[in-house]
């Protein structure tokens, strides 16, 4: 009997937990939005900037978009299904290992089921002279949106 009872009180104890830990809401822990990501400077024309992939998932690229040389944010996820895109530095693109779409330096859909180009990020030069990226603000190609000025800084 005396097992018995352990054995209830225990499911008791775990009922008790389970139920508590419903009533607790999901909190991510993400990184924020905004961030800075030094001078223009450090950007030479034609580079493509990787280190803020994994933490960030953007692309910092120094790229030419219409005749103008410009400073962007390109969101790494890949338009199709959202898989993450991979920078090809030997084929000087943007890969997606899930389905074989391919995108261009500047972010323009090349090859594959990918039905329009990668997202720009909001992009401005702070106060202190350093470039911040905005994640939350996103520009689209195909909307005519990377005319906006808040998608690129000018070089």
């Amino acid at each position: 009997a005396g097992l018995g009872f352990a054995a209830l009180g225990l499911a008791g104890v775990l009922w008790t937990a389970i139920t508590a830990r419903f009533m607790m809401p999901n909190a991510l822990a993400e990184p924020p939005g905004k961030f800075k990501i030094g001078p223009a400077a450090d950007y030479p024309p034609g580079y493509v900037e990787t280190k803020y992939k994994e933490k960030h998932q953007v692309w910092v690229v120094h790229g030419e978009y219409r005749g103008r040389g410009q400073i962007f944010a390109l969101r790494t996820v890949c338009t199709h299904l959202g898989c993450i895109t991979m920078w090809q530095e030997d084929e000087q693109k943007f890969q997606c290992p899930c389905h074989g779409s391919a995108f261009s330096k500047n972010g323009i859909n090349l090859e594959g089921p990918a039905p329009r180009p990668l997202e720009r990020c909001a992009i401005r030069v702070a106060e202190d002279g350093r470039l911040e990226v905005d994640r939350h603000r996103v520009f689209h190609e195909e909307r005519g949106e990377w005319d906006d000025p808040a998608c690129f800084v000018l070089t």
